[in-house]
């Protein structure tokens, strides 16, 4: 068994991976950076409140036992963060400064949630785009002993801020017609919080296909749900 560490706890993803985490019997126990208090509770949870995000790569360092894999779903809205300047401090800075700091920590592992399309033709143009792409490029030259990216479609399941309220209750239903046709779109939060562990499971098992793993969303279905064992 092994220790894990989650970043972006709070959110829809971050807390399904979290959950996912807590119930499974591969992890002796979990740590959590987070600006908020988590809703979970459990034995083997331990969970540091920060409100300054500055401090939290720093706090990798002081994890006890020292995480082999460190999970970031760390993200937020434009109108949240109050402008594109601020969002891309969260969701392309911050994340590269964590990643830097789990590796310096002699972390094994690091997963990062980015997003699908972000590498098409016109998609690879977006602010969005550009702040996953250079997080994704920043994690592959850190050289992890295994790196495991997760790009998901449009996240679906019930949160606390729906991103498109009327778009995910729309697409969440898809699957009444076609699960198939759903599955290409977008993938449930508990299905990419599971897949997001059984990869690491796999990584540390010796099964994953490469050092640094790209999980689209067919792979997430397909770890997350087809192939998951409770």
């Amino acid at each position: 068994m092994t220790t894990a560490a989650v970043f972006g706890s709070t959110g829809a993803v971050g807390g399904s991976i979290l959950n996912t985490l807590l119930a499974s019997d591969a992890f002796a126990s979990v740590k959590t950076i987070s600006r908020r208090p988590l809703k979970p509770q459990s034995p083997k949870l331990e969970a540091c409140e920060e409100v300054d995000t500055s401090k939290w790569s720093g706090m990798i360092s002081t994890l006890s036992p020292k995480p082999s894999a460190v999970f970031n779903a760390v993200g937020t809205m434009r109108a949240q963060a109050g402008g594109l300047q601020n969002q891309w401090k969260i969701d392309h800075d911050l994340c590269i400064e964590t990643a830097k700091a789990a590796k310096e920590a002699g972390v094994k592992t690091y997963v990062f949630v980015s997003g699908a399309g972000i590498r098409s033709l016109l998609g690879r143009y977006l602010p969005y785009s550009k702040m996953k792409i250079g997080v994704e490029e920043a994690i592959r030259e850190l050289n992890f002993e295994y790196a495991i990216i997760l790009r998901p479609g449009m996240v679906l399941g019930e949160r606390d801020i729906p991103k498109a309220p009327f778009l995910e209750k729309s697409i969440g239903s898809l699957h009444k017609i076609s699960p198939a046709f759903q599955d290409m779109i977008g993938q449930d939060q508990k299905i990419i919080g599971r897949a997001a562990v059984a990869a690491v499971c796999l990584a540390h098992e010796g099964k994953a296909p490469s050092k640094y793993w790209v999980l689209e969303q067919a792979d997430i279905v397909k770890y997350g749900r087809n192939e998951w064992k409770e």
